[in-house]
């Protein structure tokens, strides 16, 4: 199994930066709606580090983020008694929001226009290295 470097780093740069919203950010933007835009990928660029990037991983982890949100919804960790440690209970969270699914939507939409521009950019210059010959 190959490593994406790329991809490896991507995902510690993000962790980095949503550990930091979440310790030092408290407002009614960043922390609630941004961090939720970069989890969706985060969790891409994570898995991008084992499997080949694709319109598919992006939708899996879009569905990772919609499972969780429905987890939140259900009261999942109240209810399981997991809400007691601490560190879950912060990656899980525990309450449902109907603009955390926009957020995980958008941050979706946001990794297909990227991965479709380096696909573009990619097309673009084979085009041009072979009109060169």
């Amino acid at each position: 199994m190959n490593i994406n470097i790329k991809y490896l780093i991507f995902t510690l740069v993000l962790l980095t930066i949503e550990i930091f919203i979440a310790v030092f950010v408290h407002d009614q933007f960043i922390r609630p709606f941004f961090g939720d835009f970069l989890a969706v990928i985060f969790v891409y660029c994570g898995l991008c580090i084992f499997f080949q990037n694709s319109t598919k991983i992006a939708t899996i982890s879009l569905i990772i983020a919609y499972c969780i949100e429905i987890l939140q919804y259900f009261k999942f960790i109240e209810i399981t008694g997991l809400i007691k440690y601490k560190l879950l209970a912060i990656l899980i969270g525990n309450s449902f929001s109907w603009f955390d699914i926009l957020a995980y939507t958008l941050g979706f939409l946001f990794i297909l226009v990227i991965e479709n521009f380096e696909i573009l950019k990619l097309f673009l210059k084979l085009q041009f290295e072979t009109s060169k010959k």
